[in-house]
């Protein structure tokens, strides 16, 4: 496949295709790249940035809603990601960065096995009634690629990152299952902390306070 001329944004943060994003946009260089996008109805790149550079693979995304638009040319804007890429090579001719990128998909398109999923759905469950956070919206656990439905809240960015860049379900729900089991007994410890760090575990104040 050819490779193409996109904008970039980099930022903390992985998406994955057909997730939402809520970004907030004020910064000259991507109010001017977003509103292009907003007008040509196009998709830009999102990219990991990580210490003084940005990792080589992404997720387009475009703008699904402009939810306010502030008086100074701010913007909230919710977007969902699109497709993955691979970046060839960079191209800083404009304020913001651009890049030509390779678009890829999985190449593993042998059945997913039903334990995976039924697996991994069961563990997102576990931990959401642990944390009782939830995302932007519900995930959709009739994805095919379900793995990037239910991985999106995790705060882990690298491994998140490694999600994105694997081209197999069945790899990326093996993944996600052996990092959930691991991760949620390490959530469920530091919520009863939380729990009980108020009356520092004797049903009174800390003390100094």
């Amino acid at each position: 496949m050819p490779s193409r001329l996109i904008p970039l944004f980099p930022l903390q943060v992985v998406v994955f295709p057909r997730t939402p994003l809520p970004l907030h946009i004020f910064e000259e260089r991507y109010k001017e790249m977003v509103g292009q996008a907003i007008r040509e109805n196009s998709e830009f790149g999102m990219v990991l940035a990580k210490g003084q550079g940005i990792v080589n693979a992404g997720c387009t995304v475009t703008v699904e809603k402009v939810v306010h638009m502030h008086p100074d040319g701010r913007m909230d804007i919710l977007t969902r990601g699109q497709r993955r890429f691979e970046i060839q090579s960079l191209d800083e001719e404009k304020d913001y960065l651009q890049a030509q990128v390779n678009f890829f998909d999985d190449d593993d398109f042998a059945p997913v096995p039903q334990d995976l999923r039924d697996q991994a759905i069961a563990q997102f469950l576990a931990l959401r009634k642990i944390s009782g956070s939830q995302g932007p919206e519900e995930p959709n656990l009739q994805d095919p690629q379900l793995s990037f439905q239910l991985a999106q809240a995790l705060p882990d960015l690298d491994f998140l990152n490694s999600l994105l860049r694997h081209r197999s379900e069945t790899a990326r729900l093996k993944n996600l299952n052996h990092y959930l089991e691991a991760y949620i007994p390490r959530q469920r410890t530091i919520e009863r902390v939380k729990e009980l760090a108020p009356t520092n575990g004797f049903g009174g104040k800390p003390a100094g306070l």
